[in-house]
């Protein structure tokens, strides 16, 4: 049995595309449980989570690298001080 194939139009390829692309993104969607109206508040508010948990990783390392600054500054003082002390 010989496969016959039919010529499509490129408006009618990419209007089929546009449609299978929306029901896959819309199947995506509803596999992960964002498929309902409350989904924009779900996704804004894990954005503000993430910006949060960003906010404080950061705030974190600058805390760290804060304490490691103080402790080699006050190591140093105390360098200096047991110089100036043994002269």
């Amino acid at each position: 049995m010989a496969e016959t194939t039919t010529p499509i139009q490129a408006t009618a390829l990419r209007a089929l595309m546009a449609e299978a692309a929306e029901e896959g993104a819309r199947r995506a969607l509803r596999e992960i449980g964002l498929h309902d109206d409350a989904a924009a508040r779900d996704v804004r508010e894990l954005r503000g989570l993430l910006e949060a948990w960003r906010d404080a990783r950061r705030t974190a390392w600058r805390a760290v690298v804060k304490a490691l600054t103080t402790a080699v500054l006050i190591a140093l003082a105390i360098g200096v001080a047991s110089q100036i002390r043994g002269r």
